[in-house]
């Protein structure tokens, strides 16, 4: 599984990168972690609004930093 963060690298972001990795962790998934900071990528990803978490591809959040439990239903 790659789970990308998009964003600035901003306090959202950092938030969201931590949340990700602990609700793959929980879950117990093998994952790529990659932190997208470059401004110029995210029209590639549809992205209006940052942070954003993208999952294989798929854009699953986007402007905000959702729960941990709300990750760990958008990583399964």
């Amino acid at each position: 599984m790659k789970i990308q963060i998009l964003g600035s690298g901003c306090a959202k972001c950092r938030t969201l990168t931590a949340v990700a990795e602990q609700a793959a962790h929980d879950l117990g998934l093998q994952y790529e972690l990659e932190k997208v900071t470059d401004v110029k990528r995210f029209p590639e990803f549809g992205v209006m609004f940052t942070p954003a978490l993208v999952v294989d591809g798929v854009v699953k959040s986007s402007g905000k930093v959702p729960s941990l439990d709300e990750v760990k239903k958008l990583l399964s």
